[in-house]
């Protein structure tokens, strides 16, 4: 009976091991399409130094988005979109202007081609304040747009100042060149992304009154990562999807009163009770669409044992997981996430308070919606006497665009011509964008800049020493003057 069981298992070893084999052998990325036969349009001749010369004039306007919009500078995108209309002429004739309330940019040049979708290019006006007291850890003033190291150093260089005027670059070499779009083209450029994204969502419902309906909409949001996981090597990777946004409000309520006559229950014990329940009880690491796609195309550039467990997830899954999961970045793409940031309780050191609140932030995996983040909060706290409500509506995890539409292979061929050899996937991106509310009239919804950037680098962005190499401004606009004259062509 023994040597009956030990034959058994032997086999069993022996199938797992064949199916292993043979799925490891024949394993590719399922849905990721190649960009097909796409003949991208020659690189054009660019002028780097004017590019540079121009984001470093575009830091240098003050559009900081301050939580409290009372702050802003309302003069500073009024001086910006002017700048815009004087330095891109030939863009500008070439196009219609709108300027919808608030500031939000809305451009139309027109193809030729009625029949033909339209494609929507995004980039955003705003940036976010620089923290006070690091102005000194700067090397060149933020906002003082300085040329430096073959590089534009300043506030929004990446996020998206670059993106912005990049962008107008290649529109104004076309323009300037007679090119005469086949498939009409739209730029939207959002007046506050960083608070919020009102003007793009007010743009979006122009654009769906008037009926448009785009092949695709391309903003900021992922870039050409050096280092990036699985490859350990470059990759092209571009978003086909954001995760949502909420923020929950915890309130403890208690009698209050002098602290020198604590009673048994005290309100901000209570919330702290709450808030480490609530933060202990994770949402589980999955490998779900846009992820799985994701690590699909990367192990095609993989070791043999990454691919091995990439192509057979049902045995090698929670492993896989695991392993990506040991960096936060990793992390946030396997699950929600839950951040507490903010607490509040007594005015003054020695009075107990009447109600102690907290706020803890979630960003929402595809896979999960508001509904299931309030259900799993509202069982981490079970009796505990607190109350728990959305600060505002939280914003649900966009739809997943398609890897294999026109669209993609578009973008993919754009995209991937600034990184020869370099793996190309989609991606889930785990902050918010503008495009989220242009999922309405557009087929597809992409978030990608041909940035190469290392991991360790994309903490400049809303961080220190922001800043944009000479290389990085000349792929930028060779990608959008080729996208345009490609796709639109």
């Amino acid at each position: 009976m023994i040597k009956k069981l030990g034959i058994g298992l032997g086999g069993a070893v022996l199938l797992v091991g064949g199916i292993v084999a043979t799925r490891t052998a024949t394993f590719s990325a399922d849905g990721v399409a190649t960009s097909g036969d796409i003949k991208l349009s020659p690189a054009p001749k660019i002028d780097t130094a004017r590019a540079a010369k121009n984001i470093g004039a575009a830091v240098r306007f003050l559009t900081v988005s301050n939580q409290d919009p009372a702050q802003n500078k309302i003069e500073e995108w009024t001086k910006l979109q002017a700048w815009l209309q004087t330095t891109y002429p030939a863009a500008h004739a070439a196009m219609s202007r709108e300027v919808i309330p608030g500031g939000t940019l809305i451009y139309q040049w027109p193809g030729s081609d009625a029949a033909a979708k339209p494609i929507i290019l995004m980039a955003h006006q705003d940036v976010v304040p620089v923290t006070p007291g690091t102005e000194k850890d700067w090397k060149f003033p933020p906002f003082g747009g300085e040329i430096a190291q073959n590089a534009v150093w300043g506030r929004g260089a990446i996020d998206d100042k670059g993106s912005l005027v990049a962008l107008f670059e290649g529109l104004e070499i076309l323009a300037a060149q007679g090119f005469k779009p086949k498939r009409g083209v739209w730029i939207v450029s959002g007046h506050d992304e960083e608070v919020g994204g009102t003007g793009a969502l007010a743009a979006a419902n122009v654009l769906a009154a008037r009926g448009v309906k785009a092949l695709f909409t391309l903003d900021e949001g992922s870039a050409i990562i050096t280092d990036a996981p699985v490859v350990n090597g470059p990759a092209v990777l571009i978003g086909v999807a954001e995760k949502g946004y909420g923020t929950l409000k915890v309130t403890a309520t208690a009698k209050g009163g002098h602290s020198s006559m604590p009673p048994e229950e005290i309100g901000t014990v209570n919330l702290a009770k709450a808030v480490i329940a609530i933060h202990a009880n994770q949402f589980p690491t999955q490998i779900a669409p846009p992820v799985s796609a994701m690590l699909e195309s990367l192990s095609s550039k993989a070791d043999v044992m990454t691919r091995m467990a990439v192509a057979n997830r049902w045995l090698f899954g929670g492993m896989l997981a695991s392993k990506f999961s040991e960096t936060p970045s990793g992390a946030a793409m396997l699950h929600t996430t839950i951040a507490p940031t903010m607490l509040e309780g007594s005015p003054k050191e020695n009075v107990l308070p009447q109600s102690a609140n907290a706020l803890i932030n979630f960003r929402i995996a595809p896979w999960d919606s508001s509904k299931t983040v309030m259900e799993r909060a509202q069982q981490s706290v079970k009796k505990l006497p607190v109350t728990l409500s959305w600060v505002k509506p939280p914003r649900e995890p966009t739809a997943v665009s398609s890897s294999n539409s026109q669209g993609w292979k578009f973008v993919r061929s754009a995209a991937e011509a600034e990184a020869p050899g370099a793996v190309v996937a989609p991606y889930l991106v785990v902050a918010g964008t503008d495009s989220r509310s242009f999922y309405k009239v557009s087929d597809d919804v992409y978030r990608f800049m041909p940035l190469k950037l290392s991991t360790k680098e994309t903490a400049m962005i809303h961080g220190t020493n922001e800043h944009i190499s000479f290389e990085s401004i000349e792929r930028m606009v060779r990608f959008f003057t080729r996208l345009i004259a490609t796709a639109a062509g």
